[in-house]
């Protein structure tokens, strides 16, 4: 038995941290008119995070500004406007009401529907609170960001199964 030694060379890789005074934030617009609010939702929380950029940090907010507009107009599919149901509580004893997806909709404030479903798919802490301060939602169809030249995304056109007409 020979006494052969193997060895073995580890190359070293440099791994790449994004800086928070690195991170150069763009505006995104994303229209709400028929679309699914579960796909539109999971899509708007990868931009706020960052995911979509090759530089992503998970510990960074590194995400884009997004504004979605006609909030009114989003959808859900199946009985899930009805059915489904959110608990809040007023803050009294015995305070505890129930609201559907339905009825907050046809209610004077639809975009809270869009931004609960994004605020639940964000991390909890202190980022995620901070990550959506960067999300802006509108009911109709105009918005006050003009100035900063946002860029429109068709989401309803990148996948059939994105838009619901009826």
């Amino acid at each position: 038995m020979t006494g052969r030694i193997h060895t073995q060379r580890s190359v070293q890789t440099k791994s790449f941290d994004l800086r928070h005074q690195d991170v150069e934030k763009k505006w995104v617009v994303l229209d709400a008119d028929g679309v699914i609010l579960g796909r539109l939702a999971s899509a708007v929380a990868m931009i706020l995070r960052g995911k979509h950029r090759p530089t992503f940090t998970p510990s960074v907010d590194c995400g884009d500004n997004v504004i979605i507009i006609n909030a009114e107009k989003v959808r859900l599919t199946g009985n899930k406007a009805t059915d489904k149901k959110f608990f809040y509580h007023t803050g009294y004893p015995g305070g505890i009401k129930e609201r559907t997806p339905a009825k907050t909709l046809a209610g004077a404030h639809p975009e809270r529907v869009i931004q609960k479903a994004v605020e639940r798919m964000l991390p909890r802490g202190p980022l995620g609170r901070r990550q959506m301060t960067n999300l802006k939602v509108y009911k109709g169809a105009t918005h006050p960001h003009v100035a900063q030249n946002p860029t429109v995304i068709d989401f309803a056109a990148r996948n059939p199964k994105n838009k619901r007409t009826s």
